[in-house]
């Protein structure tokens, strides 16, 4: 049992449910040495795993209480995405980080070639694991149908900003730019995280209205706290190369407003995200997750 009003106790089920899921997904499909190894490594590289919580946090706040099969399959199916983004952010095309959670990065164990073919991997099962088998119990069809409208949109709007991201490297981009950039890059997944868990919840059109807006919200402040903590955190707070947006010369919030601005904005966007899901009850698992995200790394 866990106690679906405790944030912590809801994260530690969320970790110990993926670790099991994903290795029955890489047990249920046959990859050849040494791509199943990276892969397995890649999915469990420890994290926070903020965008599968948002799913179960987002389907228990709109009052669901049994984490059924389609749930399980979306928190997975967002995981996939997100681990495969990682694992290409990382190559030395792309930000040519070593360090990711604490561990070294994919291509740095296993080569550049086989990191790019782990994220083709993950990035398929992710939409295979929505209708598919693995174990994790039926399937339910409109379900599927819905979160599939709501996974594959975002996930594009994910790679586009990473685009966007690139693009704007060595330029100086107004606040605009940089929130049309961040809305997609790291925003997309976010929202997607949490609008599969109201489907999964059987959530409202109105409130899906209300959920989306404060998606958006934490993933625009994620972002801008996340520019800031690259410049005041250390590598190991982090688990990733302290300083690398000032290394590859990208326009960030805190270039743009300095430390304490962009601090007090990224505030300011979380505060904003909990007036959209304050009416569902004092103290539910969204309001949680914006006090959880806007301490982190400080």
């Amino acid at each position: 049992m866990f106690d679906k009003n405790n944030l912590k106790n809801v994260q530690e089920l969320v970790i110990s449910q993926l670790d099991a899921d994903f290795m029955m997904m890489f047990d249920g499909v046959d990859l050849p040495s040494p791509l199943d190894e990276a892969s397995r490594y890649a999915a469990s590289n420890g994290g926070k795993r903020v965008r599968p919580l948002l799913v179960l946090a987002t389907f228990l706040a709109v009052g669901q209480t049994k984490m059924g099969s389609m749930v399980r399959r979306a928190m997975l199916a967002v995981e996939c995405i997100h681990s495969y983004s990682l694992v290409h952010d990382d190559l030395p095309c792309m930000d040519d980080d070593e360090l990711r959670r604490g561990k070294l990065t994919c291509h740095v164990v296993y080569g550049e070639a086989v990191a790019m073919l782990v994220g083709d991997v993950l990035q398929s099962l992710a939409f295979e694991v929505l209708g598919g088998n693995f174990g994790l119990g039926d399937v339910d069809d409109g379900v599927c149908v819905r979160l599939l409208k709501i996974l594959s949109p975002n996930a594009r709007r994910m790679v586009a900003g990473q685009q966007a991201d690139l693009n704007g490297e060595k330029k100086s981009l107004t606040q605009s730019e940089l929130e049309n950039i961040h809305k997609d890059k790291t925003g997309a997944l976010i929202t997607a995280s949490v609008l599969m868990g109201a489907v999964c919840g059987g959530a409202s059109d109105e409130l899906m209205v209300k959920l989306e807006k404060y998606a958006q919200l934490i993933g625009l402040a994620y972002q801008v706290q996340d520019d800031v903590l690259d410049v005041v955190a250390d590598t190991k707070t982090l688990g990733k190369p302290a300083g690398s947006d000032d290394k590859l010369d990208k326009s960030t919030y805190v270039k743009l407003l300095g430390v304490d601005t962009a601090h007090a904005y990224a505030d300011e966007l979380f505060e904003q995200a909990r007036g959209y899901v304050v009416d569902l009850g004092e103290n539910n698992l969204l309001l949680q997750m914006v006090d959880w995200l806007q301490k982190r790394g400080y």
